[in-house]
């Protein structure tokens, strides 16, 4: 039984807003300090200090700096020598789309055992597998299909790999995520780096079942049997910082993580909004991440927004050195909430609903193929539960997980190749720069088989 737990009213104002909202005021402490972000040229953290500024963290083999000291000192920071970018750290706060549904499904009991819903790769790379290996709620994860996700688990099922989540944190005690390493899990809230803690919510366990639940009994993602690590970077109070992300970042690949989802982000940012300033001292980071094997795999945003035209910004996903998902319904159009623009769009992939919010609330089963709430993305959420979720945030991580899938079939590809396969395999598209989809929408399997 399905329960629709949000009336349209609040469905559109809710998705309308969906994503992260960007605090536009610097992180002031309760003793009167605030964080910066500081670019530079390697070697700065000695300048820095000899000012009088507390380096608290160095990314980037030393060219970005997370730094605390007095209020408004962006002037004086950039008066150091080889210092030359330096702006005040901000907060998000998490808003989720509200386009969801809680899932009352009867998962079923039977005596086959712990197991039986995940599908094997087969090593002669077949792709055929029995309805019956499926989990007990595999029918309605019609994501899967559409990427053919089934079908490439018969060529790589992520084995091996390792996925991480930046995100509000996972529950690593559902019962089809028990591939979460809590070892090398943590959460990382106000630049101190701690214990992993579940999560905080239920979106960061949400996006990990999409990108590698196991299969055990409900749901399947697109990567079982990899290896996921949760980075939290949302405190109790729903907030994360700019700061945080950067070292969640270089964090993930410290611990060799193949990809990091970010399905997290601002709404777009004028230029007014010094987003220019923001890109230039975080682009750094991601590409020192990405040149040492982890591919950054980012949402787009829910804005519906151009992010061609207008010189807008989305951050993270806009940074040079992520990947950009933007996401795409069970007919393959461009939902109605996603973001889209030429060159800033890489991939799209299913992240649940249609092109027009009135169809994607339908429950009319002759008007729509998949009426509300099964057009949406069916993954965990804490507790064993499972629920419908759409956004960008559903989006990316069926790129992060196959991601998974060919670093198994191809080990020693570095993460621009990972990239590179995942676009020469999406369907839909001639080309890079379509405007709703990049280079076309996620195909799993096709992205196994390109060489």
């Amino acid at each position: 039984m399905l329960e629709n737990t949000r009336t349209r009213r609040t469905l559109l104002k809710g998705i309308g807003a969906g994503g992260l909202t960007l605090t536009f005021a610097g992180l002031v402490s309760a003793d009167g300090e605030q964080q910066y972000l500081v670019r530079g040229s390697t070697g700065i953290v000695r300048q820095v200090r000899r000012r009088g500024y507390s380096v608290e963290h160095s990314l980037a083999d030393g060219k970005v700096l997370v730094v605390v000291g007095e209020p408004e000192a962006s002037d004086d920071l950039e008066g150091i020598d080889d210092v030359s970018t330096a702006v005040p750290d901000f907060e998000f706060e998490l808003e989720e789309p509200e386009l969801s549904a809680s899932a009352d499904v009867d998962v079923g009991d039977d005596d086959s055992g712990p197991g039986k819903g995940k599908a094997k790769g087969h090593d002669d790379g077949s792709d055929d597998t029995d309805e019956d290996d499926w989990p007990a709620l595999f029918d309605q994860q019609w994501d899967k299909r559409v990427t053919a996700a089934d079908e490439a688990q018969g060529w790589a099922t992520g084995d091996g790999r390792r996925l991480a989540i930046i995100d509000t944190g996972i529950d690593h005690t559902h019962q089809d995520l028990g591939n979460v390493n809590t070892d090398a899990s943590v959460s990382i809230i106000g630049g101190e780096i701690g214990d992993h803690t579940g999560d905080s919510g239920d979106h960061g366990t949400h996006v990990a079942g999409i990108t590698a639940a196991t299969g055990e009994v409900g749901v399947i993602g697109t990567a079982p049997d990899a290896e996921l690590v949760s980075i939290r970077v949302f405190g109790e109070e729903g907030g994360a910082t700019f700061g945080d992300i950067l070292i969640a970042m270089e964090y993930a690949a410290d611990v060799g993580a193949d990809a990091a989802n970010m399905s997290l982000g601002t709404p777009p940012i004028p230029p007014q909004g010094n987003a220019e300033q923001y890109r230039r001292v975080m682009e750094p980071v991601a590409q020192a991440v990405t040149s040492r094997g982890t591919l950054l795999v980012g949402s787009a945003g829910n804005s519906d927004a151009n992010l061609q035209q207008g010189g807008s910004f989305t951050l993270p996903n806009s940074l040079s050195g992520v990947t950009s998902i933007s996401a795409t319904g069970p007919n393959d159009e461009r939902t109605f909430y996603s973001n889209y623009g030429t060159n800033e769009i890489d991939v799209g992939a299913p992240g649940g609903g249609y092109e027009t919010f009135e169809k994607t609330v339908s429950e009319d089963e002759d008007e729509v193929e998949w009426p509300f709430p099964t057009n949406l993305v069916l993954s965990t959420v804490p507790g064993d539960g499972y629920d419908w979720k759409a956004g960008t945030s559903m989006a990316a991580p069926q790129v992060t997980g196959t991601v998974g899938l060919v670093r198994e079939r191809y080990p020693d590809t570095t993460a621009k190749q990972v990239e590179k396969y995942i676009k020469q395999g999406a369907d839909l598209v001639s080309g890079n720069s379509d405007p709703d989809l990049g280079a076309g929408r996620l195909n799993a399997k096709d992205a196994l088989d390109v060489e």
